[in-house]
């Protein structure tokens, strides 16, 4: 007869089991066991890494005598998209939605934009910031030296709002996470909040827009303990507000004061700042 696991081990395993299922993990694949409990606990790390497979299935590299597996980021990214699904988590998937939109961009940026949710156009293409905003977006991204397939680009909301109104707060932290394991997978190391939403959303705070500007923000997404996008080499990104291209659009004034934040992100990063009169 097979000895029965440790509680220790029983724990560990409930709550591994049980991570998987919230990212919408149900199936694993069995292997036969010979009796005893360390079969047992081989089999137990035989049903993890198949779990771990979509996130982790880039080539090992050798550190000495440890062999670490590389984060195929592109597979990583599907497989959040793949646990959205044709999301029905908060009622937004009932209030006009067409289709969801994930995110988009190189998925090793160095700069990672943040948005609040999708608009008439977003929703219509599937892709974030393709409307006059976007296109904004675009030249402001330009501006830096870069081009809008050098960055990542996600909203904290994946769905459209009726009406374009701003999110709210129950939506953003049902949608949150998945925002969250993305910058975990791009693992930029700037993060851009455009707006108040998304500055909230990731910083936890409730402030103005005067006030969070204007300064960097050391920011780790929130993840589970036993996330499989969580990588203890990455210890997190530089976090800068600045303000949205829509409301860009609305108050063109402000567009002098975005450009600024975005001059410290291209600081931080040590890419070439415009001379003087250039602006």
């Amino acid at each position: 007869m097979a000895k029965v696991l440790d509680p220790q081990m029983q724990r560990a395993l409930a709550e591994r089991l049980a991570y998987y299922r919230e990212l919408g993990i149900y199936d694993f694949y069995k292997r036969p066991v010979e009796e005893g409990a360390e079969q047992q606990v081989e089999a137990i790390a035989a049903v993890a890494e198949v779990a771990d497979e979509a996130v982790n299935s880039g080539p090992e590299v050798e550190m000495g005598t440890a062999k670490l597996k590389v984060l195929n980021r592109p597979a990583a990214l599907l497989a959040i998209r793949e646990d959205i699904g044709e999301c029905t988590r908060c009622v937004l998937h009932k209030q006009g939605r067409k289709q969801i939109v994930f995110g988009v961009g190189n998925s090793q940026a160095e700069v990672m934009f943040v948005g609040e949710g999708p608009g008439a156009d977003e929703d219509e293409q599937g892709e974030p910031f393709v409307g006059r905003a976007g296109q904004l977006l675009n030249n402001m991204i330009s501006a830096m030296g870069i081009q809008r397939e050098d960055v990542y680009i996600a909203n904290v909301v994946k769905c459209r709002p009726p009406g374009n109104r701003t999110p709210e707060r129950e939506e953003c932290d049902t949608c949150g996470p998945f925002l969250m394991r993305q910058i975990a997978v791009v693992r930029p190391k700037v993060v851009v909040a455009l707006g108040a939403v998304a500055a909230k959303t990731l910083l936890g705070v409730n402030d103005s827009m005067m006030n969070l500007r204007g300064r960097f923000y050391e920011f780790m997404p929130a993840l589970p303990k036993n996330a499989p996008e969580r990588d203890a080499s990455w210890h997190g990104a530089k976090l800068a507000v600045t303000y949205h291209p829509a409301y860009l659009l609305r108050d063109p004034r402000q567009k002098k004061e975005a450009w600024k934040d975005l001059q410290m992100v291209m600081k931080e990063l040590g890419m070439r700042l415009p001379a003087k009169g250039a602006e």
